[in-house]
């Protein structure tokens, strides 16, 4: 008994909720058509149009400083790297290392004082910021609802009295249902009509005491890192003071094909003179004619010539005129070493193999092509085979899944139903979004779904089914 007890409310209730739907939908249909008025309230449209733009300003400004305390950790990671291979070349009998090991771990210590402190003050203070918007919004599309609600009533009693042939306890009905209407409208409204002023005010003090809050911490952040600088600074110039005569030129190595050339040693450096900065080359870089002018382009290093790897579609890269004209130089140096480096796709290779001897017509042209368009294929192959993948496991997933599943969300906050037709959430519910039966129906900010652990248990997608608002979840699939 108890259970067709509550098979009747529960089939009651989708009832209520089917007539209530319909009711909305045609409502709004009349309106749009003309044929029925519609209450409009300008200066509430106006607090939900700041309301609107608050929320996308405090969103966006929520993901700029994600994004800004992502790079103050990465930059803390490069750093400690550093200061790790600083302290590893540092040799032990060299003075100040232990002045230099302190400044690490000062530095280490900084970077996630740093860090710790904008989560606190910036981050969190955000979070809390934004936490107030879901519920307030998911109360503005409440109250649209009841506005159609009520709208609907009045339209009701208004065809009953005018009516030819009037029937009293019809329009006693209507007019209680009327009033009934009005109510909830109004307490929802008066409340509302308080609260978007106010929270659209409150944004100035909000923005101000966020960008204060970092402008101080970097501001402070920065004076710290700047002695500790100056301290590492000092230490390396005791060293440089201890060991600066022992400099040492590194020449580049002559090829196989090139002939050698005479070695000429640097003159030292006059007594009381700051010691030279080492020449550092590398064998793949030529080096400079020996008649060529002082004012000649000194080589770059190998890092400022180093080419990444292909990217499709390959960049262009136009090399600029310091370059140009280091490269003219290199071609009348007469110990030219060619620069090695890897062929891609805006390079293709100027030698083609020859097979005993003779070359086929069309093989230049067949090896030019494969080598220009070996990267595009190898990144279409990776595509399909990751597109591939991807298909196959939609396909997969979607055996079990109720009928027109679109994706899935998962609840990020709690949600208490406050009608009929909507879905109960707590927060880390995942929800099976389907579509709306009748699209007109759909408010704007709600979805239609089914708890996934409602549908695992029952697969009746009638009595499981509701709406929710949108802005609670996040989409996980």
């Amino acid at each position: 008994m108890a259970e067709m007890g509550s098979k009747g409310v529960t089939a009651g209730k989708i009832a209520s909720n089917v007539q209530k739907k319909l009711t909305r939908a045609q409502e709004k249909v009349l309106q749009k058509l003309g044929k029925a008025d519609e209450t409009k309230d300008e200066q509430f449209e106006q607090c939900v149009q700041n309301f609107n733009k608050q929320l996308t300003e405090g969103t966006r400004l929520q993901k700029d400083l994600r994004t800004y305390l992502a790079s103050v950790k990465a930059m803390h990671e490069a750093s400690k790297k550093l200061s790790e291979c600083l302290q590893e070349v540092y040799e032990p009998e060299w003075p100040g290392r232990d002045e230099a090991n302190k400044i690490a771990e000062n530095n280490d210590l900084l970077w996630m004082d740093y860090h710790q402190k904008l989560v606190d003050q910036a981050l969190l203070t955000m979070d809390t910021y934004l936490g107030q918007f879901p519920d307030i919004k998911s109360r503005i599309a409440k109250r649209g609802r009841k506005l159609v609600d009520y709208d609907s009533a009045r339209h009701h009693y208004e065809s009953l009295q005018t009516a030819k042939k009037k029937d009293e306890a019809k329009i006693a009905k209507a007019e209680e249902e009327l009033i009934k209407a009005q109510k909830v409208f109004e307490e929802m409204n008066v409340d509302l009509q308080e609260e978007l002023p106010s929270l659209w005010n409150s944004r100035v003090g909000f923005y101000v005491n966020t960008f204060q809050s970092i402008a101080g911490l970097e501001e402070n952040f920065h004076k710290e890192m700047s002695k500790l600088n100056q301290n590492l600074n000092d230490v390396l110039v005791s060293l440089e003071k201890q060991h600066g005569s022992n400099t040492f030129t590194v020449k580049a190595q002559p090829s196989d094909s090139a002939p050698e050339k005479g070695n000429k040693s640097p003159s030292p450096p006059p007594d009381g003179s700051p010691a030279a900065t080492p020449e550092i080359r590398v064998n793949h870089e030529p080096e400079p004619a020996s008649g060529a002018s002082p004012g000649a382009t000194i080589p770059k290093s190998p890092s400022q010539l180093r080419k990444g790897p292909p990217v499709p579609p390959p960049p262009k890269h136009t090399p600029s005129k310091e370059m140009k004209q280091e490269q003219i130089l290199s071609l009348f140096d007469d110990a030219f070493v060619p620069e090695i480096s890897v062929t891609t796709p805006s390079q293709p290779a100027e030698a083609s193999e020859v097979v005993g001897g003779t070359q086929e017509p069309g093989e230049t042209a067949a090896s030019e092509a494969t080598s220009s368009s070996l990267p595009a294929v190898v990144v279409e192959t990776f595509s399909a085979t990751v597109n591939g993948a991807v298909e196959g496991s939609t396909t997969t997933g979607r055996l079990d899944l109720p009928p027109g599943f679109m994706f899935k969300v998962q609840a990020q906050h709690d949600y208490t139903a406050t009608d009929t037709d909507e879905l109960q959430l707590k927060a880390g519910d995942v929800v099976l979004v389907i579509p709306f039966q009748n699209p007109e129906e759909q408010d704007e900010g709600w979805l239609m779904g089914v708890k996934e652990s409602d549908w695992n248990q029952h697969k009746e997608l009638e009595k499981c089914r509701g709406v929710f608002p949108e802005n609670f979840t996040e989409r996980v699939q």
